[in-house]
């Protein structure tokens, strides 16, 4: 089975709602609103200069395009490294797509966007404590663990 990749546009927006509603149920049991991530990712979506969604689509012998899997990049800049991070978030692979190499190829491409962006001094990503099968996949990327912690204060605890 063969993958396109594409950065998304507004008119993927329903897709990109139902996979992270899909992520956050299973990954941290979780509800999202659909309504708060409508304008969270047609904020994105509207502001480039921010970050971007990546869909992975898969083309069936009858002509189908089946969208396989999305991440989100988002950037942070570094004044330790006089550069920018791009923090992929929001990874989400379909089901019945899983151990094809979605994810590798999602990661591969953003790797070498990323390298070619001459502010760019990395990647990082966050992951579940639990989500093991996906730290397997980030390690196997080349991701290593850091001495970090992740905190954070929610203002509001509906979103």
């Amino acid at each position: 089975m063969t993958f396109a990749l594409r950065q998304a546009d507004l008119s993927d927006l329903d897709k990109l709602i139902s996979f992270n509603i899909a992520h956050a149920q299973e990954v941290e049991d979780k509800p999202l609103s659909a309504a708060v991530l409508d304008g969270g990712i047609r904020h994105l979506l509207a502001h480039p200069e921010e970050g971007f969604y990546l869909l992975a689509e898969s083309t069936t012998d009858t002509a189908n395009t089946v969208t396989a899997g999305i991440l989100m990049v988002t950037t942070e800049w570094s004044d330790w490294r006089n550069g920018r991070f791009w923090w992929i978030q929001s990874v989400y692979v379909a089901p019945e797509f899983r151990r094809q190499g979605v994810y590798g190829r999602m990661h591969d491409w953003v790797r070498e966007q990323a390298q070619q962006e001459a502010e760019c001094c990395g990647l990082r990503l966050y992951v579940e404590k639990e989500n093991t099968s996906a730290q397997a996949a980030y390690l196997g990327k080349g991701m290593r663990e850091t001495y970090y912690r992740l905190y954070e204060e929610v203002f509001n605890p509906q979103q």
